[in-house]
């Protein structure tokens, strides 16, 4: 089963709850410690292009990278409704390629969590910084062990709402750390009758010293990484951490 074909068409509703307008201006904030007020930025694995639409509303150059034709038709659904003139490619983030270099990558919402293996992330992350600026800069964050072990695994969600309704069952592997997600979509039709779509997405909890230590082999140095929810120190119940790292000379 492919990820995000079905659920795209409900991706949005049902992220109602998460703070990317605290994100946004969190992402900008770092952006203007950097002193990087404009020019590209590349948001990876953008998915609807939510984030990509806000940091192009500021003043940014955006490109916007997601392997999901779904996903992006959302996108570009926006795209044309704000008149924002942002570049939308269907790639995967493990081969990417863009025509230059970007002030600056960003990747929220645990999209690098989908990359399954230790090897993979790290050409990710060199690809990443290949296309960095000199010092640029990469804002990213990851779920934690903690999040997929002790609160997501084994366990199941459901929400219903008029539009769509879904049922989300979990399954952890602690030995491997692989998550798997299987989910049960009930899309309302135009009829009024609501149709059944399943998919299953598959992601992978990182240590941290792992995730180090793909930043230090992409030859990126990390700068700073914090609760991505708190915004303080990373602790046994922090559920995903956002990292700032940098390009430090190719």
């Amino acid at each position: 089963m492919e990820q995000y074909t079905n659920f795209a068409k409900v991706y949005d509703l049902f992220m109602d709850n998460v703070p990317y307008d605290k994100w946004i201006e969190q992402i900008k904030d770092i952006l203007h410690k950097e002193n990087i007020f404009d020019g590209l930025i590349c948001d990876l694995g953008c998915g609807t292009g939510t984030i990509t639409e806000g940091l192009s509303n500021i003043g940014y150059d955006m490109i916007g990278i997601d392997n999901s034709y779904d996903m992006l038709d959302i996108a570009m659904e926006k795209k044309y409704a704000s008149g924002n003139d942002i570049l939308y490619l269907c790639q995967d983030m493990r081969e990417f390629e863009l025509y230059g270099t970007v002030r600056a990558v960003i990747s929220r919402c645990d999209s690098l969590n989908y990359i399954q293996s230790l090897s993979e992330l790290k050409e990710v992350f060199s690809l990443v910084n290949n296309y960095l600026d000199p010092k640029g800069v990469f804002i990213f964050d990851m779920n934690t062990i903690h999040k997929y072990q002790d609160i997501l695994g084994e366990n199941t969600f459901a929400e219903v709402r008029e539009q769509a309704s879904f049922i989300w069952e979990n399954t952890y592997d602690i030995e491997e750390r692989i998550n798997e997600y299987d989910l049960n979509l009930f899309i309302r039709l135009e009829d009024d009758t609501y149709k059944r779509f399943e998919e299953r997405h598959v992601q992978r909890a990182y240590t941290f010293d792992e995730i180090v230590s793909a930043i230090e082999s992409s030859k990126m140095s990390l700068e700073r990484y914090m609760d991505a929810d708190t915004y303080g120190e990373i602790s046994e119940n922090t559920e995903r951490i956002l990292f700032i790292a940098r390009e430090k000379g190719k």
